[in-house]
């Protein structure tokens, strides 16, 4: 018992990046249900979601927790494993961890665009909690999702935990989990005017990392209500292990409204229109896209580094130097936290808010290549 008290009192608490733009951010979780439809992967139940919303608020109330006491104590032993971060369990007090959002923060009355981001494959919203707040704080609402049981674990009311579910990676799951996505995103924008008040539903934008990059793409060609997308380093593709090739139909139709690629690397590879030893997904889209493009391309940026282990895994001594490697690159974390940043909010501002920019023009971050 001694033992176990030293080890929680020696967890590492992190530092959560402080937010770039000039509103003070405000945040609450919501449950959602979708009546209409059978959740794919629990048929006996109707479609549970949580998301969390991320919006300009007064500065008042306290700041919210990275992850929730429950939540942080049924992932730590993933997070914390070989397969991840590669350190002991309860290294870091995930739960002590604040974000910069306060929780339940008075709304500041405005209409507000709108930008719902999915995540990447198996991984919860809460890995996302940075740059969401970093662009509310730029004025935005930021919806993120957690697509339950396939998602990693998902925290309902009540501390419910539903775990994740995918068992395998074959072509009928992959399709199984895109199309489940879609639908997800779709369903969260019929419900936002509920959830809250101050948002502007003329103005919607969609991102998402990894595979939900491919579901911010598939998701606009589907429904016509998101009017720009930013795929952040994912195929878009459901190919799955060992299937025939299976692109999106964001690929092979395009779209005619904005969208972006911003890829990293992975290892001497990099993911982009112009290289297709990761994916031949962007090579294909590229000329498939009617309206506006662009592929911006962060040089030594490693894929998890477009989540918040960009900004906590340097405050973690106990990591590895090639572990740290191969999560978030060799770019300064500073300068890739800036970068993402900023161009995730140029191309809102530049699409959402009619706001020109210079940042698609040239280089002008550390580390950021436009690639033609």
């Amino acid at each position: 018992m001694q033992l176990l008290l030293a080890a929680a009192l020696a967890a590492t608490t992190l530092v959560s990046p402080q937010l770039s733009g000039p509103f003070p951010v405000g945040t609450f979780d919501a449950h959602l249900t979708d009546s209409t439809r059978a959740d794919p992967f629990q048929p006996a139940k109707n479609r549970e979601l949580m998301v969390t919303v991320s919006y300009p608020a007064q500065h008042r109330g306290p700041r919210a927790p990275w992850l929730s006491e429950g939540f942080a104590t049924a992932i730590d032993p993933i997070i914390s494993s070989p397969a991840y971060l590669g350190i002991p369990a309860g290294t870091v007090d995930w739960s002590d961890t604040r974000r910069q959002a306060r929780v339940d923060a008075p709304p500041i009355r405005n209409k507000w665009p709108v930008v719902l981001f999915s995540p990447g494959l198996q991984t919860p919203r809460e890995f996302y909690a940075g740059a969401a707040d970093d662009l509310a704080s730029r004025g935005y609402v930021v919806v993120t999702v957690s697509h339950t049981y396939e998602s990693a674990a998902v925290e309902f009311p009540g501390r419910r935990l539903e775990w994740g579910m995918l068992q395998d990676g074959k072509p009928e799951t992959m399709k199984k989990a895109i199309d489940a996505r879609v639908a997800d995103m779709r369903f969260v924008l019929t419900q936002l005017p509920r959830l809250h008040k101050w948002i502007d539903n003329s103005r919607v934008g969609i991102a998402g990392h990894s595979y939900g990059g491919y579901t911010a793409g598939e998701t606009m060609a589907h429904d016509r209500r998101f009017d720009a997308g930013i795929n952040i380093d994912g195929a878009m593709e459901h190919t799955g292990d060992g299937g025939t090739y299976a692109p999106g139909r964001v690929v092979t139709q395009g779209l005619d409204r904005p969208f972006l690629l911003f890829g990293g690397d992975t290892g001497e590879r990099e993911l982009s229109h112009v290289d297709t030893s990761l994916t031949r997904t962007w090579a294909d889209f590229w000329p498939n896209q009617r309206g506006w493009k662009r592929d911006v391309h962060l040089d030594n940026g490693a894929h998890l580094g477009f989540s918040d282990m960009q900004w906590s895994v340097p405050q973690i001594a106990q990591i590895a130097p090639e572990r740290r490697k191969s999560l978030i690159g060799t770019i300064d974390p500073r300068d890739a936290l800036k970068a993402q940043h900023d161009y995730v909010a140029a191309f809102f501002d530049l699409h959402l808010k009619h706001r020109s920019t210079k940042l698609f023009d040239r280089p002008r971050h550390e580390g950021i290549r436009l690639v033609e």
